[in-house]
């Protein structure tokens, strides 16, 4: 099966999209978030007519995925097995369109140090880092970044497993924990400003940014529980930003996001630097949020378009990434 992408105009034959999949909950940390996302993927496309179903690759085999005979499906899942290029790879080999990044981008996106190798070549800014591993010596880590930094597991999402390190006595117990999720750690120059988020939706040429989000979290802490289940954490959008600061952030937003190869859409965290107001990238979100406190949906607010148009257009994004050959002969 081959389907190709349909476009969806305002009025729109939801019929032409066939039976959908929304693919959400699986085995990651972040599961929990991933079902909250594609409970309300899946009441959106269900309330514009479109015929979507629920489906968990947590507790359900790509056998029985096979056998829904889905023409399409949206991926709501976050994290290990769902964003990291795994599950694109058997939607490829199924023949069956989705939504978001290919394989490669969707790999190379879950792998915050990759992605930070890349972006340094592109000359994207991007704080500076050291890979840990068993062998590393940890007072070197400390010579080359200096104090605070922050260390975290490169393939998980969600501030799983980070630690903001302010003396060297903490650096060892740190690595541990992000250790206990990845083999190799990544540890980071600590940036302190101001923290923002640009969305971006498109591919290639036409990849386009959303306004920018500005996060206000309570004394700066933008952890799991400010993320998705408080309401102290205060976001602003269009960020309060001069107009040239806002083009510089989204110009580096949708250069990191081709850079990787990312389509249909995404997310790109930033720091701007406090003392000179700099902008860093610290990662791209290839299948970011779409729960009620998730930054893609309130940067598409902010130019008038709704959650459900918002899943619509993501889901018309929807394709094959890699054709399959013709037939010799």
């Amino acid at each position: 099966m081959n389907t190709p992408a349909v476009n969806a105009p305002t009025s729109f034959d939801p019929s032409a999209f066939g039976k959908v999949g929304v693919l959400f909950g699986g085995r990651s940390a972040e599961r929990d978030v991933s079902i909250m996302s594609g409970t309300g993927v899946l009441a959106a496309l269900q309330s514009r007519g479109i015929d979507a179903h629920a489906f968990d690759p947590g507790t359900q085999s790509l056998a029985e995925l096979a056998e829904q005979r889905f023409d399409r499906v949206f991926i709501a899942l976050h994290g290990r097995y769902g964003e990291d290029g795994s599950l694109q790879g058997a939607l490829e080999q199924l023949g069956i369109p989705y939504t978001g990044s290919g394989v490669m981008a969707s790999s190379v996106g879950m792998d915050k140090i990759t992605t930070k190798k890349i972006w340094k070549i592109d000359e994207i800014p991007t704080p500076d880092y050291v890979s840990i591993d068993k062998n590393t010596d940890l007072d070197e880590v400390l010579v080359a970044l200096g104090l605070p930094l922050i260390v975290k597991p490169p393939l998980e999402g969600s501030t799983i497993g980070i630690t903001k390190v302010n003396v060297a006595e903490e650096l060892k117990a740190a690595v541990e924990l992000a250790a206990g999720f990845d083999e190799v750690v990544l540890a980071e120059e600590f940036v302190t400003g101001r923290e923002f988020t640009v969305a971006v939706l498109g591919q290639g040429a036409t990849a386009r940014a959303l306004p920018i989000v500005e996060i206000v979290a309570p004394e700066g802490n933008y952890d799991y529980q400010n993320k998705y289940f408080t309401d102290t954490t205060q976001y602003h959008c269009p960020a309060p930003l001069d107009a040239v600061l806002t083009e510089e952030i989204q110009r580096h937003a949708v250069n990191a996001y081709r850079a990787l190869g990312c389509e249909g859409w995404g997310r790109v965290d930033v720091l701007v630097r406090e003392s000179d107001m700099r902008p860093f990238l610290l990662e791209v979100n290839t299948s970011p949020g779409m729960t009620s406190h998730s930054l893609v949906p309130m940067a598409a607010r902010a130019v008038g378009i709704s959650y459900e148009d918002l899943c619509i257009e993501i889901l018309a994004s929807s394709r094959l990434k890699m054709p399959m050959p013709k037939a010799k002969g």
